[in-house]
């Protein structure tokens, strides 16, 4: 039973979610508010599976909702607008946005939209791959439970950030292409849209690397696609090289004190 909560001032537009989600999820239950304050009470309170939230807010700006909201709240989330341009689509994402909406829009792609994101949270790419757990010191990932520790403490991911993460994981040393990435975390349909993996990977890596600026997890391979590295991967390499040089110094004294 899908728990959807609807933040949208406009009630013609509310009625046409609602009304859109009950015919899919006809046991479904939809909570719906006009202001953001609201949204954010009912997101900490009720902790629904679905938040469908209006930019257009008439007293608040939805941006900000966006941002409480992620606070606290990793549930899926698609943001309604009236504004598409491309700055704006990215700055939605960069926020924590799932999925957005332009308005005016159909009720097949209301659907279309909001069951990717629930498949998303739902089946994350890397379940059928990457079981237990991955520990390097720095950043822990429990795939079973779907969280993730960085220096031992806990970082929220959107569903979308962690079946994103999970997949490179999932492929960690090799070089996934941006192609095949989009549409493993987003659909066949969103092949082309690099700017939703532009922006994704930025997120990760300012929530994991412990130098976003230079990044040593999420390395991009240009013009072709991004690959993991495990982060101790070069420093368990150089620290072998440390240890078998300290062994020598340390076994030729004892070797020439047995020979004397």
């Amino acid at each position: 039973m899908l728990r959807a909560l609807i933040v949208e001032a406009e009630s013609d537009i509310a009625n046409l979610i609602e009304l859109t989600l009950q015919m899919q999820w006809p046991d479904g239950i939809c909570s719906r508010v006009g202001d953001g304050q609201s949204a954010v009470a009912l997101a900490r309170s009720q902790d629904p599976d679905l938040i469908l939230l209006d930019l257009g807010l008439p007293t608040e700006d939805g941006l900000d909702i966006l941002k409480q909201i992620r606070h606290f709240s990793a549930v899926p989330l698609v943001v309604v607008s009236d504004r598409g341009e491309e700055v704006g689509r990215a700055r939605w994402l960069e926020l924590g946005a799932d999925d957005y909406l332009v308005k005016p829009f159909s009720p097949l792609e209301l659907l279309a939209r909001t069951k990717t994101v629930l498949v998303r949270c739902d089946h994350p790419a890397s379940t059928d791959a990457c079981q237990g757990r991955f520990d390097d010191g720095h950043l822990t990932i429990d795939f079973a439970r779907r969280q993730l520790l960085v220096d031992r403490k806990r970082v929220c991911l959107t569903a979308t950030e962690f079946c994103l993460l999970s997949c490179l994981l999932r492929n960690r040393s090799l070089v996934v292409p941006y192609r095949s990435l989009l549409a493993r975390v987003w659909g066949h349909e969103f092949e082309d849209a690099t700017d939703y993996l532009r922006v994704y990977v930025r997120r990760l890596r300012e929530q994991i690397e412990p130098d976003p600026d230079t990044p040593r997890y999420l390395i991009t391979e240009r013009g072709i696609g991004y690959r993991f590295v495990q982060l101790n991967e070069g420093d368990q390499q150089a620290r072998e090289e440390r240890r078998r040089e300290t062994n020598k110094t340390t076994e030729t004294p004892r070797t020439q004190r047995s020979l004397q």
